[in-house]
């Protein structure tokens, strides 16, 4: 199992950056960075771009794995993610990881821009969205015809450094299955609660729907997000996790960042 921070974008950017090269010269795997507009509920002073974020990162990194934890497809335009995806992958050598969802609270950064709260409505768009960025990702003409996107003839180059693409997480917030039923489809999951810590019954019972879903697990990422460090990291591993993303405030995060994670 592999290490990495789920990092808030509730701060200086240069703060971000500096915590993602401490990071990995303590040893963590990965660093993973939200998507926000909107300051969280305490009201934080600074909100950073996680895709300007990730490409100074990745200037300043070069071993670590780096990404998003989640982008909210459903307020970004695919074609834009596709190409902001494919530049930080080369930016870092291949070591690009986008994570997406519906986006969480589902009503703050939807209403306050006049766009739709409509889950179902998001649910349609983000699968959509992520056709749409791996046809982009393909490097072949394509063009693509949806209830919300629409793409006439397009090529987009240069392609991914890694191949076949860059690996697609799908967040899903246990017990919730529709979120799995669509990572299934991808390269592994992103996995949590909303309401308290991701037990390992939790995530047995996520992988035993993911396998019966289709998802060939041992070739998929299973990624647990809970605060902090885990006391019995054996036990995730044994139910099918293949990362642990440590959470919690920038404070929490560089206090973690400092020192190895196993």
């Amino acid at each position: 199992m592999r290490y990495g921070l789920s990092v808030p974008v509730f701060a200086e950017p240069t703060r971000l950056v500096d915590l993602a090269w401490e990071a990995e010269t303590s040893g963590w795997d990965g660093f993973f960075v939200w998507d926000h507009l909107l300051p969280d509920r305490a009201g934080a002073a600074a909100v950073a771009n996680p895709w300007v974020l990730l490409g100074a990162i990745a200037a300043r990194t070069t071993r670590i794995r780096i990404g998003t934890n989640v982008t909210p497809l459903p307020r970004r335009r695919p074609a834009a993610v596709a190409r902001e995806a494919v530049t930080v992958d080369r930016l870092s050598g291949g070591r690009m990881v986008l994570g997406v969802g519906l986006g969480n609270p589902p009503d703050a950064e939807y209403a306050t821009f006049a766009e739709t709260t409509d889950r179902r409505a998001h649910a349609q768009m983000c699968d959509e969205a992520l056709d749409v960025i791996a046809g982009c990702w393909s490097a072949r003409p394509f063009a693509y015809e949806g209830a919300h996107y629409r793409i006439e003839r397009a090529t987009f180059t240069p392609p991914p450094l890694q191949r076949p693409r860059i690996p697609v997480w799908v967040a899903c917030g246990w017990p919730a299955t529709r979120p799995l039923a669509r990572a299934a489809r991808w390269d592994g999951v992103s996995l949590g609660r909303l309401d308290r810590a991701l037990t390992t019954g939790d995530l047995a019972g996520a992988v035993e729907r993911l396998t019966g879903l289709g998802a060939d697990v041992g070739a998929f990422d299973v990624a647990v997000n809970n605060l902090g460090l885990p006391e019995d990291a054996a036990a995730y591993e044994r139910e099918g996790a293949t990362w642990w993303l440590a959470s919690g405030t920038v404070d929490d995060i560089a206090a973690l960042a400092s020192r190895p994670p196993r």
